[in-house]
């Protein structure tokens, strides 16, 4: 369940040269590798403000190709235990997502996103348990440091979820804001706003926040976020795992990301 928010996010500043001579040829700007890498260790995985690894540290990263039309496609991992935390002979403890898709830009601050995203679970599974494996597609419009995105489930079942009376769960939909200010010197402000739409069953629908503070250090960015959700109530139980834990409870999440 990749999500650039979760990692936490670095800022690059802008730096002025004055002009030496007039006639003198300005350097080439630099190409943007379409190549890339990143890492980052987290104290837990929390994806869409539910915790994937029972508030205990993960390890992530992926890599992503850009090319220049626009086009780009990337994977990244994270080690869970949301699975088989469960009851049941499970024994998946990875997630793999692969995606790809295209990002443009209009105007002078407005860019766009359109693509695809696999969420994949490898591992053993008890006969009948309901594929975790999700499909969605997404649609993100930006403006300077403000974004918005939506994600539509097209797989039979979002995440393993069936509805109230067993149905499938296909249609479900996360609707998304998300804020990222540079504050200057290697300081950063993320904020985050979601609401989870899992479709024929109500009660397992949430809406999640987050807010939090990133600094470049150089080898890399450290990141703390506040994070918390309204997953509670009616919605506590499909959020609580086998071991009595609240997934949705309010915590701080701290990370360490870098990009290569």
């Amino acid at each position: 369940m990749r999500n650039t928010l979760i990692a936490s996010a670095a800022f690059a500043g802008a730096l002025s040269l004055p002009v030496i001579a007039a006639a003198e040829e300005a350097a080439p700007a630099a190409v943007p590798a379409p190549f890339t890498g990143n890492f980052t260790l987290a104290s837990e995985y929390i994806y869409r403000g539910i915790g994937q690894t029972n508030r205990k540290p993960a390890v992530q990263g992926g890599f992503d190709y850009a090319h220049a039309s626009g086009f780009y496609i990337g994977v990244w991992g994270s080690n869970i235990s949301w699975l088989s935390d469960q009851p049941g002979d499970i024994s998946s403890s990875i997630e793999i997502d692969l995606y790809g898709g295209y990002k443009g830009s209009f105007g002078s601050d407005f860019s766009y996103d359109l693509g695809a995203l696999r969420y994949h679970y490898p591992g053993s599974y008890p006969r009948g348990f309901v594929d975790a494996d999700t499909t969605e597609v997404y649609a993100g419009l930006g403006w300077k440091w403000l974004s918005a995105k939506y994600s539509h489930t097209v797989s039979k079942h979002i995440f393993g979820w069936s509805g109230d009376h067993g149905e499938k769960t296909r249609g479900s939909g996360y609707l998304e804001l998300n804020a990222s200010v540079d504050l200057g010197d290697g300081w950063g402000l993320t904020g985050h706003a979601g609401h989870q739409r899992i479709k024929n069953f109500g009660d397992a629908s949430y809406t999640d926040w987050k807010i939090g503070v990133t600094k470049d250090i150089g080898l890399g960015t450290i990141g703390l976020a506040y994070v918390d959700t309204n997953a509670d109530g009616g919605a506590g139980e499909p959020y609580r795992n086998a071991h009595g834990k609240d997934l949705g409870k309010a915590r701080l999440l701290l990370t360490f990301g870098k990009t290569f």
